[in-house]
């Protein structure tokens, strides 16, 4: 059966978006340095130049016109949504979510979505989803893995975040093979955005046959809390609930909503825990540290954002005539941020290429920054931080596998590594 006649299952579609998003065989890190060193603001596409992947800009979208490394310029960027707008990715990967994604929206419009949102999402909301987390990640995968004494940690990594955040979302929770459907028709989303065009024909039906089933799966559960009252702490009840200046979601929106954030709830975790627990086990001694302190564990998350963040470069476009770094750029011009550059800046961060945790703290940029900053983050890191935990309490002396290739780190974008072989007693 050819492969756009069936659908993806989550590994494969999950290394699908890898094998994507790889780009060339280059030092991302080395290649940055250079560029912040000697060409700090880059009169060209860096990303089309150097990596070869696709941007979240789409096919419409120029090329960008200058890309920029410095931590200064790129936060100044960011923070700035009013010149350097995000409106664009609606034609790009907005287009498979019908253009309602946060992330592509600009001004008033993100600002009332924003508002609607954001509180559904913040750490006091999320620290009540944590026994549920902690429970689903121990009962449902850690406990039943102690007795093998050895895994591919991934095994474990492709799938909590994904069960638990649909959990708290509110799908219902006694069918463990929904939630990998819904997970792959998500990845399926992630992998249409193609630059070679044979690829596209077959990942554009895929993306085409996830986009609807997905809807029409997140639009029954929708449907169906708001008949019954909507009285749950989850995500798509509180949705419903939501209210801000007067205006309320309505089903479509709800559901829209809530599948253009499925992608990330599980990918980014995902390749997050991938780069947190490749860094930790590389270090033994820091791995003991952690493991008698846990309070370590937000500032190790951090650090692996700041050292090796999933999302390499963000995309903006000016919305006037506008310099930077002395380069003057026409209204509509495409802006290039090396975020994995600005957070190894030396002007921003002492000795950036060790992996610190006693650093002072200063914002990286992994998980963006300004008003487009990833919103679902403070999920992301209780969803880490319960993972880490249960490992350390339940697999003791957990060590790199000797007798299997070590964990490698790589991607020009969403970086993560493939496999994390471990053993322990």
């Amino acid at each position: 059966m050819p492969l756009a006649a069936q659908e993806l299952d989550i590994e494969a579609a999950y290394h699908a978006v890898s094998d994507t998003y790889l780009g060339s065989d280059v030092d991302i890190h080395g290649l940055c340095r250079d560029k912040r060193h000697n060409e700090p603001v880059m009169q060209g596409d860096f990303v089309d130049t150097y990596l070869k992947v696709p941007t979240n800009a789409g096919a419409k979208a120029a090329k960008c016109a200058v890309t920029l490394f410095k931590y200064k310029d790129i936060m100044a960027v960011l923070r700035d949504a009013d010149t350097f707008t995000s409106g664009f990715i609606a034609e790009g990967l907005g287009a498979f979510f019908d253009g309602l994604i946060i992330l592509a929206m600009d001004g008033e419009q993100h600002r009332r979505t924003r508002a609607l949102l954001q509180p559904v999402f913040m750490p006091q909301t999320v620290n009540e989803w944590r026994p549920e987390i902690d429970r689903v990640i121990r009962e449902e995968f850690l406990l039943p893995m102690v007795a093998d004494k050895k895994a591919n940690l991934m095994d474990f990594g492709l799938y909590f975040p994904i069960r638990a955040m649909y959990a708290l979302m509110g799908f219902p929770a006694d069918d463990p093979e929904k939630f990998k459907k819904y997970a792959s028709w998500a990845l399926a989303l992630v992998a249409a955005n193609q630059i070679d065009p044979e690829k596209a024909k077959i990942y554009g039906p895929l993306a085409g046959q996830a986009v609807k089933s997905l809807y029409d799966a997140i639009k029954e559960v929708v449907v169906s809390k708001r008949s019954e009252g909507t009285q749950g702490n989850d995500l798509i009840s509180r949705l419903i609930n939501a209210e801000y200046e007067g205006r309320a979601l309505d089903d479509h929106e709800v559901t829209t909503f809530v599948r253009s954030l499925l992608p990330a709830a599980g990918e980014t975790t995902t390749r997050t825990f991938s780069s947190v627990m490749t860094l930790l086990l590389e270090r033994p001694e820091l791995l003991e540290r952690v493991r008698n302190d846990r309070s370590l564990i937000g500032k190790l998350i951090d650090e692996a954002v700041r050292y090796e963040p999933v999302a390499t470069f963000k995309i903006r476009q000016a919305s006037k005539d506008v310099e930077i770094g002395g380069v003057m750029l026409p209204k509509g011009a495409m802006v290039q941020c090396m975020v994995i550059s600005a957070n190894r800046d030396e002007d921003a961060f002492e000795n950036p290429d060790a992996f610190d945790l006693d650093r002072k703290s200063r914002p990286s940029l992994g998980f963006g920054f300004g008003p487009h900053m990833c919103i679902g983050q403070f999920v992301a890191k209780v969803e880490l931080n319960s993972a880490i935990n249960g490992i350390l309490d339940l697999f003791p002396n957990i060590r790199l596998d000797p007798d299997m290739p070590a964990p490698k780190i790589a991607g020009a974008q969403l970086r993560g590594a493939k496999f994390i072989h471990a053993v322990w007693d």
